[in-house]
């Protein structure tokens, strides 16, 4: 609409249905909204407030004495709840004094065991779980009281840990394993004559060790003693080979029995039997698969052929010659392949059609060639010594046989030679006999004595030799029939005599046995000279003495049954000079003996008094007197 000045007259905004204007009295920004605003947050606040202070007044209802179980509280199924945790504890252990002797029967595969907690030494800890259990229904007074009151409406349960005596657990998995555990049986393929038999595979069991001890103990720390059994975890052991694994290998067994077949060598033939094929037959067991021809009658039977096509070789070797030593040569030879030939002999005995096996021989090399034993460097005689026999004839069959087991030992540079290694342990199965020994100061019998005659002469021919000596033990009686100062004992296995090769080619022993005596030589590459002292010996003392009381000797007499010897000692000396007269070593060697005990009988046969003659009795008169004249 327009005025008479000619503006254009808008509607007023007051005007407008559903507005009212800012001016208007009516209109207050906000106001009524921010009213119920704060009213709704007043009560929110109340209400939580209300809640809190009834949640503080619940709990602190329910929060009860710190000193008692929480209501609800169970320890390994018994209810404790309101009980101090003392008398809780005291509770507990009361009711396991009455179940630890009584026995729980645990069982499986058949057999059963029964075992008391008292036996294993189980023992919870009832101290532990009433602890634990005092922890969860603790807290600061409502907070307390609510973890109570879920413990009145759900319950708690505490299991107590549980100690148990390890070897006493140990000794009953193991009874309990002997019985039950059974070890899975393969498939194997047995014979009766020529027929092949399969034997069936068989599952076995095994105890589970780990959760067996679980159960075990956990039902020993138990109040409660049920009548059934509790089952012990048992797992399956499937065997490794079974009958299917086998089938196939039964058939070529079958046919290994079902001809003959024919060894093939160069020369000639051999024809074997079913009868001898089955005796060499390996069928599978103990987790085989395979087929074989082994076994005790496959290597003597192999052995008897070795010898047929075989030639062993011969080793290089050194014989002595006078003040020499000749080099033998080592030769080749054939040996039979055994591995090779039983190979080929399975082959043919298990073809239906092609039943020929063709003898495998090989090149034998010897173990000591001919280069080899020249690069020894032995080429000379460097000393030898030879003592005689003494003593019985079994006396003499040891030191032959001593002398003859050190023939041919060979030391390499730097090695050592022992006597006792050389000849080994004297015994009657290897042929010693018993003879004198030395032990102490007395003489006594014993398998192998004489022995240390080998060690003398051993000894004397490296003392000539010149090489470095290392152990060296002394008769500890002086026997004279012995160079002075250089004799030599041993004893099996703690007296030896060792020297050490400390030339720079090998060392070649050789034992000679004579008609009268033995005699060892050493051999080998270097020529060394030795100078020995004639050695002296000084008495050091008088005989021992033991006497010996003699009731067939008048008091007063003695009799010397063995005069026995002085102790001494004795004194040498060795200087040995190498190839070019350089001194090498001096050497002096004390050596000290004891006396031989004298013998000495000591009569203690007192003289006994003869006793007095008794007086002559008269002699009774033959005639009457005649009586005398009457007086006159």
């Amino acid at each position: 609409m327009a005025d008479g000045r000619g503006t254009r007259s808008l509607p007023q905004r007051g005007r407008i249905t559903g507005f009212v204007r800012a001016d208007s009295p009516l209109y207050s920004p906000r106001a009524r909204p921010r009213d119920r605003g704060l009213s709704a947050r007043a009560t929110l606040f109340i209400g939580a407030g209300l809640v809190v202070v009834l949640g503080l007044l619940v709990g602190l209802a329910f929060a009860g004495s710190r000193q008692e179980l929480a209501p609800g509280t169970y320890v390994a199924g018994v209810d404790v709840g309101g009980l101090p945790s003392r008398k809780a504890v005291a509770h507990l252990q009361q009711a396991f004094a009455k179940v630890e002797a009584d026995p729980v029967t645990f069982a499986s595969g058949g057999e059963s065991f029964s075992f008391a907690a008292n036996q294993l030494g189980v023992e919870p800890d009832w101290g532990g779980a009433v602890a634990a259990a005092a922890r969860a229904g603790d807290g600061f007074g409502p907070i307390r009281g609510f973890r109570r009151l879920h413990t009145r409406f759900f319950g708690a349960e505490i299991l107590p840990r549980v100690a148990v005596s390890d070897g006493a657990l140990d000794y009953a998995l193991e009874r309990m394993a002997a019985k039950i555990d059974r070890a899975p049986r393969d498939a194997a393929l047995v014979r009766h004559g020529l027929r092949i038999e399969s034997v069936p595979d068989e599952a076995g069991r095994r105890l589970q060790r780990e959760a067996a001890a679980r159960i075990l103990v956990r039902a020993l720390g138990s109040l409660e003693r049920i009548g059934a059994p509790v089952a012990l975890p048992v797992a399956n052991a499937e065997p490794t080979v079974t009958a299917g694994m086998l089938a196939p290998v039964a058939r070529r067994a079958r046919v290994a029995l079902s001809a003959p077949v024919v060894l093939r060598g160069t020369k000639r033939q051999w024809r074997l039997r079913q009868g001898r094929i089955a005796a060499m037959l390996t069928l599978p067991s103990d987790g085989a698969k395979r087929l074989a021809i082994s076994g005790p009658q496959a290597l003597a039977y192999f052995r008897a052929l070795g010898r047929i096509v075989g030639n062993p070789p011969v080793d290089a070797r050194f014989e002595a010659s006078g003040e020499g030593v000749e080099l033998l040569p080592s030769r080749n030879g054939t040996e039979l392949d055994v591995a090779k030939t039983a190979r080929a002999l399975l082959r043919a005995a298990t073809s239906p059609t092609n039943r020929v096996a063709t003898v495998v021989v090989a090149r034998a090399v010897p173990e000591r060639t001919t280069k080899e034993a020249l690069a020894m460097g032995i080429d000379r005689r460097m000393a030898s010594y030879k003592t005689y026999n003494s003593g019985t004839w079994d006396r003499i069959t040891n030191l032959r046989l001593g002398v003859a087991a050190l023939d041919d030992t060979l030391v390499p540079p730097g090695g050592t030679f022992s006597l006792n290694d050389a000849i080994g342990e004297r015994t009657e199965e290897r042929g010693f006999r018993s003879a004198p020994v030395i032990i102490g100061t007395r003489y006594e019998e014993e398998v192998g004595g004489g022995t240390s005659q080998v060690a003398t002469t051993a000894f004397n021919a490296a003392w000539e030799a010149g090489v470095r000596i290392t152990e060296r033990n002394p008769h500890s009686l002086y026997i004279d029939r012995y160079q002075l100062g250089r004799d030599a004992t041993v004893y099996w296995p703690s007296l030896d005599l060792k020297f050490v090769n400390d030339t720079k080619t090998w060392v070649l022993v050789k034992g000679f046995i004579e008609s009268d005596g033995i005699s060892v030589a050493l051999y080998g590459g270097e020529e060394r000279r030795v100078v020995s002292s004639e050695g002296t010996r000084e008495v050091t003392g008088e005989p021992p003495v033991r006497r010996v009381r003699d009731a067939k000797l008048a008091k007063g007499t003695t009799v010397v049954e063995e005069s026995g010897t002085s102790p001494s000692r004795t004194s040498v000396t060795r200087t040995v000079y190498g190839e070019n007269g350089r001194v090498l070593r001096e050497e002096t060697w004390n050596t000290s003996y004891r006396g031989e005990t004298r013998i000495v009988r000591v009569g203690t046969k007192v003289a006994q008094p003869k006793p007095p003659k008794p007086p002559k009795k008269p002699k009774k008169p033959t005639e009457e007197p005649t009586p005398p004249a009457p007086l006159p």
